[in-house]
C-alpha cells in the first residue's frame, strides 16, 4: 500500500467518524445536559488519549515539558475542552442537529478572520468572498429558507452554534506557537481542564452516574470526536504527499452527516438545511481555493 492510499484511508476514516458525531451529540443530550455530557466525555477522551500514548511508548514525552508548558496546557484546558464544548453541546441541546453541525462548518471562515488581527495576516478577496457565501448559508439555515424575513429560527442557538466556531479558531491560533507533541498536548489540555469541568457540573448541574444509554453515548464521543479522530487525522496529514488534497476529503462529511442525522436521529432534513449548507460549503470551497490557509497546526483536526 503506497504512503498516498494510507493517507486517504486514514482521511476517510476520520471523515466517518466525524460524520457521525452530530448525531451522537444530539442522542446524547437526549440523556445527559451538556455539562453532564462534557464531563464523562472528556473523562472518557483523557483516559483514550493516555492509552494512545502508551502504545505509542510515548508517555514519557509528557515529563519532559517545562512549567510553562504545563501552565500553557492549563490555560488551553479552558478553552478546549471547557468552553469550547459546553457552547457547542449547548448549541446541539437547542437546535435539530442538521442546522448545529452546518453552522458549525463556518468556523474556517472565522478563523480567516480573526487570523487578521491576531496573526497579523492579510484578508484576501477569496476570504471575503467565501465568507460572504458562507454566512448567506448560515442567514438560510438559521431562518429555516426566509432569510429576508430574518425570523431566526433559535437566536441563542444559533448564537451559541457561531459562538463555537469562534472558541474553536481562538484555540487552533493559539496552537500556532505550541511546538509540543500535539497528541501529548491535547492529552495535557484535557487532563488540566477535567477538573474544571467537574466543578462546573458540580456547580451548575449534577454528577451523577448516566444510565446505560447516556454512558455509551459519552463514551462514543469521547472515545471517536475527542480522540480517535484526532490521532487519524494527525496520522493521514503526517502521509500525505499533499496536504490539501486531504483536507477536501473534508467536504464530505458535512452531506454523510445529514445520513446519519435522518437515519439515527430521525430529523426530517430541510430543504433550507440543504441550501444553507451548499452555500457554506462553498465558500469554504472558494476560500480554500483562492487563499492559503492561516498559519496553523497542521495538527489541528477539524472542528465537529
Amino acid at each position: 500500500m503506497t504512503r498516498r492510499t494510507r493517507a486517504t484511508l486514514y482521511a476517510l476514516a476520520t471523515v466517518l467518524l466525524w460524520s457521525t458525531v452530530a448525531s451522537a451529540f444530539k442522542l446524547s443530550l437526549r440523556r445527559l445536559d451538556p455539562l453532564q455530557l462534557l464531563l464523562y466525555a472528556s473523562a472518557v477522551s483523557t483516559l483514550v488519549l493516555a492509552v494512545i500514548l502508551a502504545a505509542q511508548g510515548r508517555l514519557g514525552v509528557l515529563l519532559t515539558y517545562t512549567r510553562g508548558q504545563y501552565l500553557r496546557s492549563a490555560v488551553l484546558g479552558l478553552l478546549n475542552p471547557l468552553l469550547y464544548y459546553l457552547v457547542l453541546f449547548g448549541a446541539y441541546d437547542r437546535l435539530p442537529a442538521q442546522e448545529a453541525q452546518a453552522l458549525n462548518y463556518t468556523w474556517a471562515i472565522t478563523l480567516a478572520l480573526l487570523s487578521v488581527p491576531l496573526l497579523g495576516q492579510r484578508l484576501r478577496r477569496g476570504d471575503v468572498a467565501g465568507g460572504l457565501l458562507g454566512y448567506a448559508g448560515v442567514v438560510v439555515i438559521a431562518t429555516r429558507g426566509d432569510p429576508l424575513g430574518l425570523h431566526f429560527s433559535d437566536p441563542l442557538g444559533v448564537s451559541l452554534a457561531l459562538g463555537s466556531t469562534v472558541l474553536w479558531s481562538l484555540y487552533w491560533i493559539a496552537n500556532t506557537r505550541d511546538d509540543r507533541d500535539p497528541v501529548a498536548a491535547l492529552f495535557l489540555n484535557f487532563l488540566f481542564g477535567l477538573p474544571f469541568v467537574w466543578l462546573g457540573c458540580a456547580l451548575f448541574s449534577e454528577v451523577r452516574l448516566p444510565d446505560a444509554g447516556g454512558l455509551l453515548g459519552a463514551a462514543y464521543v469521547g472515545t471517536f470526536e475527542m480522540g480517535i479522530a484526532f490521532v487519524l487525522w494527525l496520522r493521514a496529514l503526517r502521509l500525505a504527499e499533499n496536504a490539501s488534497r486531504v483536507g477536501n476529503l473534508v467536504f464530505l462529511s458535512p452531506f454523510l452527516s445529514l445520513v446519519f442525522i435522518r437515519t439515527f436521529v430521525g430529523e426530517a432534513i430541510l430543504p433550507s438545511t440543504f441550501a444553507g449548507l451548499a452555500l457554506i460549503v462553498g465558500g469554504l470551497a472558494v476560500q480554500q481555493l483562492f487563499t492559503s490557509p492561516p498559519s496553523a497546526p497542521r495538527s489541528s483536526p477539524p472542528c465537529a
